[in-house]
């Protein structure tokens, strides 16, 4: 109350001024402001004087008074002679003349909780840039956020032209988000980065190196991994990839029972490819698995129609038949197709990811390729399938078991559990729970076949996982999906060579 108080008493003092021209009240003011060590009291009486001015009209009186206060907010009101009630109390005022910069600073001074979304949306009304993308930001309405957006953005701000790209790239408007990264590029570190992304699925590689180089010197991490797996991966089409030795690939030193090939699809898609694969390597805990996965090939960006929603299926898939000319020349048995966006899932012999999937998320999918099934709630048609003493019978997963009338089912799974680790513990798995069936697993541990995530290796699934890799039998390669398809296409002579690559796998 006493800022306000000595802001009244001058008023008073300085009423006899209130009549001058603005332009006399203007430099009587600045004259006092200009002083280094002005007194309070002759402060509050310079901002009375601005004040008049301004009430007069005069935009260099709001300028002043405006110009004051945020060198003091920006020195957080360390002079005395002017402190933050003080400066409510005036642009307050200054609101009232629909001033939207004093709206703003005072919507900053106060804060978020503090201030009232009026003078947000007074000031980016009165288009103040800043303000106008802090109303777009905070709008939960698509078409005010759009319209605030382009409003703050045709003002030159760049963070807001970096935000509005942003939102056309997230709605797919690839066309009206380049003009505008196109302007940013050379400021801000994401935008160059982005705008390579969008010239170099243009084809327009050597603009594209010039902008991923500008943003990791800036300090862009993707940007630098976009520069590396660049200059190490080229494109390929499925008729033109090198041959491979599955030997040099192994771990083990021994046979590879499982050949698996990741493919990319994309300039995104290869940089999470590559690091799924360099993740594998430097795993420990899957060390001794025959499992050979080769360096990630990136395809040609139309070689794969995939889908987030792939045959109304709900999940990411991909049409695989242009990969049976890669499966030839690679003799692979498994593929890995990173796209993206999509639910994680395997289909036979192909594991499907997207960008946002973790490493996890990849070994618990790799564990699907070996039988393993879901220790979480899994959906009701697979339920009906997997969940009693006959279904399971056809599925043998190494990891789960049900009720049965006088035990459990299958009775050779368990016998395995126990002939491995007789301290094994049977506890409740949660696979069955959608149809109110009891489940089970070896483990009292969370496992990564329940949450990817955070669950644990035990080191029994380990030996079950190296035991179910030798009974090639219960595996279903991806030459299985190439029958299907080719099977489905009317293509006969592909789909029975398909068939017997099949059968030779499995030793039927």
């Amino acid at each position: 109350m006493r800022g306000l108080f000595l802001a009244v008493f001058a008023l008073l003092i300085v009423a006899g001024d209130s009549g001058r021209f603005s332009p006399q009240l203007v430099h009587n003011a600045s004259a006092v402001l200009n002083q280094s060590k002005a007194e309070r009291q002759q402060v509050n009486g310079a901002l009375v004087m601005l004040w008049n001015a301004s009430m007069q009209g005069s935009e260099q009186g709001q300028s002043l008074l405006l110009s004051t206060f945020q060198n003091a907010y920006n020195t957080n009101f360390d002079n005395n002679s002017i402190n933050q009630e003080d400066a409510s109390y005036w642009l307050e005022k200054l609101v009232r003349l629909e001033n939207a910069d004093a709206a703003w600073l005072l919507y900053q001074m106060l804060g978020e909780e503090g201030a009232s979304k009026r003078f947000m949306r007074l000031a980016a009304i009165g288009n103040v840039a800043e303000a106008q993308l802090a109303f777009a930001m905070s709008s939960d309405s698509p078409e005010k956020r759009e319209k605030w957006l382009v409003r703050a953005a045709s003002q030159g701000y760049v963070p807001a032209q970096a935000a509005l790209a942003d939102w056309y790239l997230l709605h797919g408007k690839q066309q009206l988000a380049k003009p505008l990264l196109a302007a940013t590029a050379e400021l801000d570190m994401q935008s160059a980065f982005k705008y390579g992304r969008l010239l170099w699925d243009e084809e327009n590689v050597d603009e594209a190196k010039i902008h991923f180089s500008r943003a990791a010197k800036l300090g862009h991490q993707q940007a630098s991994r976009a520069l590396s797996v660049i200059n190490r991966y080229k494109q390929y089409s499925p008729s033109n990839m090198p041959t491979i030795s599955w030997a040099s690939v192994s771990r083990t030193g021994s046979e590879c029972l499982q050949r698996i090939q990741p493919f990319a699809t994309s300039l995104a898609t290869i940089i999470r490819a590559d690091s799924l694969y360099n993740d594998f390597v430097k795993d420990t805990r899957l060390s001794s698995l025959p499992i050979c996965i080769a360096p990630p090939i990136w395809l040609k960006n139309d070689v794969l129609s995939c889908s987030a929603n792939f045959k109304k299926s709900g999940v990411l898939g991909c049409d695989v038949a242009p990969l049976a000319i890669a499966a030839k020349q690679r003799e692979f048995s498994h593929a890995v197709v990173v796209s993206e966006q999509g639910k994680a899932n395997v289909q036979n012999g192909v594991m499907y990811l997207d960008i946002s999937d973790a490493y996890s998320v990849f070994v618990h999918e790799l564990a699907h390729f070996s039988g393993f099934a879901d220790e979480y709630p899994i959906g009701r048609g697979m339920a009906r399938k997997l969940c009693d003493e006959d279904g399971i019978e056809d599925f043998v997963p190494p990891n789960v078991i049900v009720d049965s009338e006088y035990w459990y089912s299958p009775h050779s799974t368990v016998d395995k559990w126990l002939s491995i680790d007789p301290a094994t513990i049977i506890a409740p798995a949660k696979t069955c729970m959608v149809l109110g069936k009891n489940s089970y697993k070896p483990s009292r541990r969370i496992t990564f076949m329940e949450h990817h995530d955070s669950g644990v290796i035990p080191p029994l699934y380990l030996v079950l996982w190296r035991e179910q890799l030798k009974k090639q039998n219960i595996q279903r390669p991806i030459s299985m999906n190439f029958f299907q398809v080719f099977h489905q296409q009317g293509n006969q002579k592909e789909a029975a060579h398909w068939l017997e690559e099949y059968e030779a796998f499995v030793g039927e």
